[in-house]
């Protein structure tokens, strides 16, 4: 049966499960949402300032949101919401498959398989489009998993909007398949790279959810 993934707590707002990371981009948005509905029936100024607020807010909230999933089995499982962006054939046998997570995407990524988190590298770089070639040179977050398949590495990498990964956890922590690990905060991507021999089950173009896609075949 799959199993029920609860990780470490979260932020949450009005009962609304959301990220951990949420609240420096959240509290003020709806803060401000709510100060300017309630001074809107006595203020022309501050009902102009309602609408795009409330909007604002609601957006937020939509985007920082984190349901429960139950995980599915296998091998290796998304990490992230998305779309299969490329899969590409690696110099050293490996195969990397890009997805690329909207900013309508849920952006907690969640560990592909169970094992120990080896490495938690930031890399500096820039801020290009996520779906854009140069953003392999993006600011990005580079994880190292020792795992029974041996070493994975999954790459969280900025993109325009993006300008702040939030790792979960750090090195030398056991992690289980399908637990959470961290977030990008809006419009970004996550490269997986399956070690050589390991057959890729999904295609470009394909829908992927973070802990319940299957993204190796047996």
């Amino acid at each position: 049966m799959p199993h029920s993934q609860t990780s470490a707590p979260r932020d949450s707002l009005a009962g609304v499960r959301l990220a951990r990371g949420a609240s420096p981009w959240l509290l003020p948005t709806v803060a401000t949402a709510a100060v300017s509905l309630l001074r809107s029936r006595r203020s022309g100024a501050a009902k102009a300032v309602a609408v795009p607020a409330t909007a604002l807010a609601a957006g937020m909230l939509w985007f920082f949101r984190d349901p429960e999933r139950e995980i599915a089995r296998g091998r290796v499982i998304s990490p992230a919401d998305g779309v299969v962006q490329s899969i590409m054939p690696w110099k050293d046998g490996r195969t990397r498959v890009a997805i690329f997570m909207s900013p309508l995407n849920v952006h907690v990524n969640r560990a592909p398989l169970s094992g120990t988190v080896t490495s938690v590298e930031h890399v500096p770089g820039g801020f290009v489009p996520a779906f854009n070639k140069e953003s392999e040179n993006n600011e990005r977050v580079v994880w190292h998993f020792d795992t029974e398949l041996g070493d994975i590495e999954m790459i969280q990498i900025a993109g325009a909007v993006a300008r702040r990964i939030v790792p979960y956890v750090p090195q030398g922590t056991k992690v289980e398949q399908g637990e959470r690990i961290g977030l990008i905060r809006f419009g970004s991507r996550v490269d997986l790279y399956l070690p050589e021999g390991v057959e890729v089950a999904v295609e470009v173009g394909q829908k992927t959810v973070a802990g319940v896609t299957r993204i190796d075949r047996d």
